[in-house]
């Protein structure tokens, strides 16, 4: 078969080029559709059911909603695990699906399962499913603010409640209508309510109660269609808008009839616009501010939706009020440029230098370019594999790949065709007919194809057990060796088919293979290494084993990590109050906490969400708040040589400083994916189990 395919590939050269360049205009057109991120999403598959339970303490939370949604579930097909949170107000129940569930299969499942349970529900309660997002979904973060002399329609400065109005009603429904934006997150302000302040003196005087103030607003708050009406040949609509707008329209609504007379809500209650009772609030630079988050869609391409989004923000400014201004404070696209930066960084210097070594060891520049052209199309050939095997282009995927290995088989088949065309040309006395040197051609190929094909099969080999790992592991490292497979064997296919057929096509004319400087030099220092590593061959052996063992032995010395951590640029700070703090209280303590760092010149911004946001996304208590402290370019610090670690000791002192915190400083993408996988926010926690509440609380203590 090896044989018939290299015969094919030298005698329709031509059509052999021609196949390459389509699978190069598809690898090009793959690279377009290929989701590049920073680093691999290693979140497990699954599913947040959120209930919202306004004045529902935690202990009945967890008797009356959390443990009904987790009955109801348990027994759904490729379940891994379960895992609740009941807090004031808020059940929070995670479905953890093994992996290879598709996400949709699963939803359709659980929301079958809340459809059923519902009945069992309290009253009112309804069961929500979290956006279909990963750890790595809070690609866009942005937050709301108004200049000092902006100026609401009635003359007001904006205060945090007309900021939250903009971003409920004006930005975000923007902002979800950006392609494979699966949801905008709110936290901060407060939502303008209206407030009905009944007295109860005055409720008495009429004979009347909360529950007729109820209900008369209940049922004097909606709009009636009526149907319609025809005359002269005309149809006319008829309605009843009867939708309170403002707070004249709350007063007005009657309540009951006393002697003829209507008794509206002004006659036995205050009306205001007022504040809702919020479990989260937003921070920003030692001020109250209105964050948003966007979530992007799970499997997409990250770069392309954080642009389509930080794009359409820039639209949104312009429509917003004189003064008022959506700005970006995270954008996952700079992280995702400096990764894929660094990568190409490399990748290029390293195909630059193997270049390089080829034309000085080769000594035939056309030979050299024809070994080279192997590394852009395995590349681009890569693309393909990568996009059809859904594997996405980060730090791990293509960080592995060695350009060596990837021209290793050509350079060998290149040079042994080199030498047997010299070698006929010498012998024959003369230039090569076509027929000579297309014969030449596949022997020489032939004739070293079997040791070639050997050692990348060797390496293939080596990674096929890293497609067996599972779990975070799998996750990590099967993208990685699903690269490095699909570039070996597309240099593989290339050496059989691409670079014999460019041989016996553009190496003509009189060729020379003879032994360059450089080539000359080593040999000459390494015959008589050679020599004496023969003769005294026992002693080498002896010496290699004693220097394997001394290498073992300082490998078992030296500490180990699951994967290097990857510098994300900014920092994560979660800063942990005693538990009971309000939420007024932690909004005082966190303000302390950015007006701290404000002034260190690395810092660019500081901001936080205290508590828990709109969408319970990551639940909080009031107590505890997640800051994210964005740094300067290395380019602006007064000393861009100053290690990472350096400045993360400064800030910590500086934090230490304040009384009645604790801290926990990481990155926001390594944060967010210790939460979303474990449930813990640190690399290392333990979770007490039991039914006796307060023996857990002994023993965690």
């Amino acid at each position: 078969m090896i044989d018939a395919l290299l015969r094919f590939s030298i005698a329709r050269r031509w059509v052999i080029l021609f196949l390459v360049v389509v699978a190069a205009a598809a690898g090009v057109w793959s690279y377009q559709r290929l989701p590049i991120d920073a680093v691999p999403d290693i979140t497990n598959v699954q599913v947040q059911i959120n209930t919202q339970a306004p004045g529902y303490s935690p202990l009945e939370v967890e008797q009356r909603i959390t443990y009904l949604v987790e009955t109801a579930i348990a027994g759904l097909p490729r379940i891994e695990y379960t895992r609740s949170l009941s807090r004031y107000g808020l059940s929070q129940v995670t479905v953890v699906f093994l992996d290879g569930t598709d996400i949709y299969f699963a939803r359709n499942l659980i929301n079958e399962r809340l459809q059923q349970a519902k009945s069992q529900l309290p009253a009112g309660i309804e069961p929500e499913m979290g956006p279909i997002a990963t750890g790595l979904g809070e690609i866009f973060l942005y937050t709301v603010h108004a200049d000092e002399d902006a100026r609401q329609p009635n003359g007001q400065r904006y205060d945090a409640t007309a900021l939250r109005t903009l971003q409920d009603w004006v930005i975000r429904p923007q902002l979800r209508q950006v392609p494979n934006v699966t949801e905008i997150n709110t936290i901060g302000g407060y939502e303008r309510e209206f407030h009905v302040t009944p007295d109860p003196a005055r409720l008495l005087a009429f004979g009347l109660t909360f529950e007729d103030v109820v209900n008369a607003l209940k049922k004097n708050n909606a709009n009636v269609g009526a149907g319609y009406i025809e005359r002269n040949g005309e149809q006319y609509l008829i309605r009843s808008p009867g939708q309170v707008a403002d707070i004249a329209a709350v007063e007005r609504v009657i309540v009951a009839r006393r002697d003829g007379v209507p008794v509206t809500v002004r006659d036995v209650a205050d009306v205001a616009f007022g504040k809702q009772l919020r479990t989260g609030a937003a921070t920003r630079d030692g001020e109250e501010t209105v964050l948003g988050t966007a979530v992007m869609l799970i499997g997409e391409n990250s770069r392309v939706v954080s642009k389509a989004v930080a794009a359409k923000l820039e639209e949104i400014n312009k429509t917003l009020p004189k003064g008022v201004t959506a700005e970006p404070v995270y954008d996952r696209t700079v992280l995702v440029e400096k990764t894929i930066g660094t990568v190409q960084k490399n990748l290029l210097e390293g195909a630059v230098l193997v270049v390089a070594v080829l034309l000085l060891m080769l000594g035939n520049v056309k030979a050299a370019v024809l070994t080279a052209m192997v590394i852009p199309i395995s590349m681009l050939m890569l693309m393909t594999g990568m996009v059809e095997s859904k594997v996405s282009a980060n730090l791990m995927s293509l960080g592995a790949l060695d350009f060596g290995l990837i021209v290793d088989g050509a350079v060998i088949i290149v040079e042994n065709c080199i030498l047997r065309l010299a070698e006929k040309q010498h012998h024959e006395g003369r230039l090569l007919t076509l027929e000579e040197r297309l014969h030449t051609v596949f022997a020489g190929t032939r004739e070293v194809f079997t040791p070639s094909l050997v050692s990348v099969l060797v390496v293939i080999l080596v990674n096929l057990p890293i497609l067996a790992l599972t779990g975070v592991e799998g996750k990590m490292f099967r993208p990685m060796a699903l690269a490095v497979i699909i570039a070996l064997l597309s240099a593989l296919v290339l050496s059989l088919t691409f670079v014999p057929a460019a041989v016996a096509l553009f190496l003509r004319g009189k060729i020379e293979e003879k032994d360059n400087v450089i080539v000359r030099s080593a040999k000459r220092f390494y015959a008589p290494v050679l020599e004496a590593s023969l003769r005294w061959r026992f002693p080498v052996l002896l010496s290699a084993l004693a220097f394997v063992g001394l290498c073992s032995w300082v490998a078992s010395r030296m500490g180990s990590e699951f994967i290097p951590s990857l510098d994300e640029g900014d920092l994560a700070v979660q800063a942990l109050r005693i538990p009971g703090t309000s939420l007024t209280q932690s909004l005082e303590m966190q303000f302390q906490l950015e007006r701290a760092l404000k002034d260190m010149p690395e810092v660019k911004t500081y901001f936080a969400r205290v508590g828990t946001a709109e969408v319970a996304t990551d639940p909080m208590p009031p107590n505890i708040s997640d800051g994210y402290v964005m740094l300067k370019d290395r380019a602006d610090w007064p000393d861009p040589k100053k290690p990472k670690a350096e400045l993360v000791e400064e800030i910590e002192k500086r934090l230490e400083a304040l009384p009645g915190n604790a801290f926990e400083i990481s990155q926001p993408i390594q944060l967010r994916f210790n939460e979303l996988i474990s449930g813990v926010r640190s690399d290392l926690g333990i979770k007490v189990y039991g039914d006796d509440l307060d023996q857990l609380l002994k023993i965690g203590n």
